[in-house]
């Protein structure tokens, strides 16, 4: 099966919801949607369901238009945010459901349940209701009953992001591998990068309705489009800064005056946006040799699991700094951002990219 969005939009009440956009996915295929929230991740799956229509274009599977084809003659599964059950179906009875209604053979939902219900570890839950599971559990029984059917398209709108911490990462490790092997389109939408990575596959990039880039997950990673797909791609965002590039000197910011490193050697003097990951910058460090500084204040210190991130301003933008440990930094007290020239992304005055120090590093191949 192919699935292809050919020119498709959709305008609610004079609101662009999905701007005109092109998309191909192929049977097999995992594709995820990233975007914060209403960039228009949900938007796009409902007209690829055919809960809704486009307000122009057309879509495709396997070149048949089924533009006006309502969501009951398409073969598509979807769970949500919010995981629904039937409340007074066993857990055996909310998978095998629509198999059921579908006529299939009592014996193949038998096997088709308990081997979904394996895959997914509630196996051992069959008999028991919606009610006595936890909330990861009812989740897995909502993807399940979705995945159950071997649907040609599955789309996955957020499905982990309502769980807590701990079981949105065991759930994040097990689906990839639940996936595995099926004919169906998937599609995946989350508002989490390393997510994105997480499960690999294609990954379109949202903003405002707006396909910002499309390609693997690890090639938008470290060639990030533009300024935007950087910002979106990463969490927290990469840090930009205005700057300049004059014979041999690499001006940062408008105090930073550095030699151009080797990898810049063959980019135009000119005006550029450069970025820097909030990893890659070290704070009130003296051990980076060659690394530059930029003196700034903090605004917040945020402590994030093992990491501290120190928030301040740098120019008149917000940046962010990485800090392994946990850390306390005042607010106002000063402070200083080491960086590596070499690990610079560069922009231009479009903000589109134009050098990566991280392009062909794991990168991956159309061919892969």
């Amino acid at each position: 099966m192919s699935l292809v969005l050919d020119n498709v939009s959709k305008v609610v009440g004079g609101e662009t919801h999905i701007a005109p956009m092109d998309l191909e996915l192929e049977s097999g295929s995992l594709s995820l949607l990233l975007g914060l929230t209403l960039s228009g991740k949900t938007s796009l799956m409902r007209l690829m369901a055919g809960l809704d229509k486009p307000s122009s274009g057309r879509i495709l599977v396997d070149g048949r238009d089924v533009t006006g084809l309502s969501v009951r003659k398409r073969n598509v599964a979807m769970v949500y945010q919010q995981f629904i059950n039937y409340p007074s179906l066993t857990v055996y009875e909310n998978i095998a459901s629509p198999l059921r209604i579908a006529g299939v053979s009592s014996s193949e939902i038998d096997r088709r349940v308990r081997a979904e219900a394996e895959r997914l570890h509630i196996d051992a839950m069959l008999d028991r209701l919606p009610a006595e599971l936890s909330g990861g559990q009812q989740q897995r029984t909502a993807m399940a009953r979705a995945l159950v059917r071997d649907a040609e398209l599955v789309l996955l709108d957020e499905p982990l992001v309502n769980l807590d911490y701990k079981l949105r990462e065991t759930l994040r490790e097990e689906l990839p591998k639940a996936l595995e092997g099926r004919r169906s389109i998937v599609v995946y939408a989350t508002t989490d990068p390393w997510e994105a990575l997480a499960f690999g596959g294609r990954t379109a990039v949202l903003e405002e309705g707006n396909l910002l880039q499309y390609d693997y997950a690890a090639n938008v990673y470290s060639a990030p489009a533009t300024t935007h797909v950087a910002s979106v791609f990463s969490d927290p965002p990469m840090n930009i800064i205005d700057g300049e590039i004059r014979g041999d000197e690499l001006r940062v910011g408008d105090s930073l005056r550095t030699a151009r490193p080797a990898a810049l050697s063959s980019l135009s003097d000119g005006s550029y946006l450069f970025g820097v990951r909030p990893p890659h910058l070290t704070v009130n460090s003296d051990a980076d040799k060659g690394g530059q500084r930029i003196d700034t204040a903090v605004d917040v210190t945020e402590i994030s699991g093992s990491d501290t991130y120190v928030h301040c301003q740098v120019e008149g933008r917000p940046w962010v700094a990485v800090q392994p440990g946990v850390h306390q930094h005042d607010l106002g007290a000063r402070l200083s951002l080491g960086f590596h020239p070499d690990k610079l992304f560069v922009f231009d005055r479009n903000e589109q990219l134009v050098h990566s120090p991280e392009a062909g590093a794991d990168r991956q191949d159309e061919g892969a």
